[in-house]
């Protein structure tokens, strides 16, 4: 994926190349690959080298929130040493995130030697849009009238209480040309997913699914985007249960991506 076709109001041309770790996530690596590839893509064509430790796995959430915090801290201990460099930890959801950032120095607080690992991936985590918006900023040109779109904005509960990612998407979607946000009234409300929840009760999940998706239909926007897989696997096979065609989420990462091509951004 090249940087080259990137427009020169998106970054100077002349400035270093920054350095970042990606956390993917497992949710992207098994489900939504795509959304990963795009998050790479936009942060190299913003002038990112991205590093991508191929023994990451989950983050541990699953079995923190469910309440077993011994498995989520093997999980996290496997990976304590996969960040090494002082680089930023980029991670595209703000649940996980939240979980590296607000969770994982809690699983080796008893642990002096782990904990200061966990520390410092603590303080090196920062979710993809934050990173996209308030580090490197976002300047793209103008696009044409018949390239201009509206969207739904859904966050995940745990990313918009723990990681800001209400405020930090509402941003984002700010910066693209083209593009108006459109509020629906379901949208404080959870997907529905929570993980194991969608699992262990699924037909109130399925309920909260469609209220939502219901409130999102109404605002007759083009598409809704979130910085979450999990509730968008969970949205958008929901919408294929219903045999609904016309709507679908893709991630903000994804988005940005394609704003950038309608901007001249290349492929």
């Amino acid at each position: 994926m090249s940087s080259q076709a990137v427009p020169l109001s998106v970054r100077a041309s002349d400035a270093p190349r920054r350095q970042v770790y990606l956390f993917a996530t497992c949710v992207i690596d098994l489900f939504a690959p795509q959304a990963g590839i795009d998050a790479v893509e936009v942060l190299e064509r913003l002038g990112v080298d991205v590093h991508f430790p191929e023994r990451q796995t989950c983050c541990g959430q699953p079995g923190y929130t469910t309440g077993f915090p011994e498995e989520a801290r093997k999980v996290a201990a496997a990976q304590l040493d996969l960040f090494p460099q002082p680089w930023p930890i980029v991670v595209p959801s703000g649940s996980c995130g939240g979980m590296l950032k607000h969770h994982w120095p809690k699983l080796f607080a008893n642990d002096a030697r782990l904990s200061a690992k966990a520390e410092s991936i603590a303080a090196r985590t920062v979710e993809f849009t934050d990173y996209v918006v308030n580090t490197l900023g976002l300047n793209l040109p103008p696009v044409a009238d018949d390239k201009k779109t509206t969207v739904a904005l859904h966050t995940s509960c745990s990313a918009r209480r723990e990681m800001g990612t209400l405020d930090i998407g509402r941003s984002a979607l700010a910066k693209l040309p083209g593009v108006e946000l459109v509020v629906h009234d379901h949208e404080s409300e959870c997907c529905g997913f929570g993980g194991t929840f969608s699992v262990k009760h699924p037909d109130i999940s399925a309920a909260m699914a469609s209220d939502k998706l219901e409130s999102i239909r109404r605002t007759r926007c083009d598409g809704f985007v979130s910085a979450d897989c999990g509730c968008l696997l969970n949205l958008n096979l929901t919408l294929e249960k219903q045999k609904q065609d016309k709507l679908r989420g893709e991630h903000i990462a994804t988005f940005i991506r394609t704003r950038m091509d309608c901007a001249g951004g290349g492929a």
